[in-house]
């Protein structure tokens, strides 16, 4: 696609303003600043303009202005990502789906609800709690974050084990193509016939359409809900510990697991009880049936005792019960307490390697010279490290990209991927080629054409451009043997 725009920051405006509300049609500094990044702020870029739509045609109109003069287009939600996947554009447009905020409808028969995607995750579980229902991925983030951004990224949660990501609790979507033509993916059925086009939209990062509608699959609230907590003296044996929970025929609601530093921060943060003392903590939530529920409750005590757990406690109450999940969901902002900034990484691994990678990780952190405070979904083998860093610090951020960078290679060495679900965005766009052969990426751009022609939607995320990726891999060998901590340190 062409890079500079065929038309003016001044001309574009004047024709959304033919349509759109002019107070929703920024193009001031600091009326944009806000949009200059999204929660990965460790990469900021300052759009053309900012455009706030209303409805799925005004959007429509957007599209077809912007992909007649070729600007780049990157729509964005509640600006929670951790990839910078909404990192503006700076010769396009943002397009914020703030004000498609509205529930549209429930039906609580099929268990289903269909929503703009400015709605909030918690907002649904909120809304159709009245019916007995709740919805099943539920990010950290899920006060916050929308359901249009959990499709763009695949969001998950720490209930994702059982209950699958954002993928297996759709149903449809509603899209804007680049072009602006309005189009349906998937149905109100459990299957349709033809290719399975929704998988392919769901954490495809605003590559090849803007969701302006979702069908949501509801679930029914369980009978009963408790939380094991289990404490080890080491991360070997924590790790070790999900795999025998998985071996003994028991798949928890959520197996979230905690390392020394997040433990300490979040109880300071949440007052939530932990056991400052481990090194490695396990939270295993068992749902359904009571008498199901209370035998696979204690076969989890069972199995922590048997692995090593120094300490193991069971919630006896629902307060209790959210008060721990409350410790393990506060997490992040938590260990910013501890740190003047961190790095979020997200990475996936088979659960057989999650000892090994996570002692790998403590090599890594002394050799980088920086901290690592660990906290993720442990049952589906999801990592988010978060390497403590100070930016104020002349090449500690370049360190901690170093580190960042090492941990992703080693989570493909050991058969994983480089995300889980924040998304590969501008963050994780070197590791692609890590990953990926040339033939395979060829693949993805040749997907995103067919989406895209012009591509104009979030170019330069996800997906990087063949002519970059041998760059990117000599550049990823060198850091993952290392070469660059004495370079970083200097």
């Amino acid at each position: 696609m062409t890079t500079k725009p065929k038309i003016s920051r001044a001309e574009l405006a004047e024709q959304f303003r033919a349509f759109i509300d002019p107070d929703f049609v920024i193009t001031d500094d600091e009326t944009m600043k806000p949009y200059e990044c999204d929660g990965m702020s460790m990469y900021c870029e300052m759009p053309m303009l900012v455009v706030l739509p209303e409805t799925a045609e005004q959007v429509q109109r957007v599209m077809r202005i912007c992909n007649e003069h070729e600007v780049p287009v990157v729509a964005r939600g509640a600006g929670t990502g951790l990839s910078a996947g909404a990192m503006p554009h700076k010769e396009g447009v943002v397009l914020s789906l703030a004000k498609f905020n509205r529930i549209l409808d429930i039906d609580p028969l099929a268990r289903t609800a269909r929503l703009q995607p400015g709605v909030r995750n918690l907002a649904i579980s909120e809304e159709v709690a009245q019916f007995g229902l709740y919805y099943g991925p539920d990010p950290s983030s899920q006060i916050a974050c929308t359901i249009g951004g959990n499709v763009a990224e695949n969001s998950g949660g720490v209930h994702c084990l059982k209950y699958g990501l954002t993928v297996h609790n759709i149903l449809s979507v509603e899209m804007i193509t680049a072009e602006g033509e309005r189009v349906t993916i998937g149905s109100d059925g459990l299957d349709v016939c033809g290719m399975d086009l929704l998988a392919l939209m769901t954490g495809s990062e605003g590559l090849l359409g803007i969701v302006t509608e979702v069908t949501v699959k509801l679930l029914p609230k369980p009978e009963i809900a408790q939380v094991v907590m289990a404490g080890f003296d080491s991360v070997q044996k924590a790790g070790d510990a999900v795999g025998g929970i998985i071996s003994h025929g028991i798949i928890p609601g959520g197996l979230e697991m905690m390392d020394g530093y997040a433990i300490i921060a979040a109880d300071d943060f949440a007052q939530a009880g932990y056991p400052r003392e481990a090194k490695a903590l396990l939270l295993c939530e068992v749902d359904g049936t009571e008498e199901e529920v209370h035998e696979h409750i204690e076969q989890a005590e069972n199995v922590f005792r048997k692995l090593g757990a120094t300490s193991v406690k069971t919630s006896q109450s629902e307060e209790e019960r959210a008060l721990l999940w409350k410790g393990r969901k506060s997490a992040f902002p938590a260990v910013g307490r501890i740190s003047p900034d961190y790095y979020c990484m997200d990475g996936t691994i088979p659960r057989r390697h999650l000892a090994h990678v996570l002692l790998e990780m403590e090599k890594m952190s002394k050799e980088f010279d920086l901290r690592v405070a660990n906290v993720f979904h442990a049952g589906d083998g999801n990592l988010h490290p978060l390497i403590l860093f100070d930016a104020n610090v002349p090449g500690e951020f370049e360190r901690t990209e170093a580190f960042g960078s090492s941990i992703l290679n080693l989570c493909v060495e050991v058969g994983g991927c480089i995300t889980g679900e924040h998304g590969v965005g501008v963050e994780k766009i070197r590791q692609m080629a890590v990953q990926f052969n040339d033939e395979e990426l060829q693949q993805f751009h040749d997907v995103k054409a067919a989406f895209d022609p012009a591509g104009i939607l979030n170019p330069g995320k996800g997906v990087p451009a063949l002519r970059f990726c041998q760059e990117y891999r000599s550049l990823e060998y060198k850091q993952h043997k290392h070469d660059t901590v004495d370079a970083a340190h200097g």
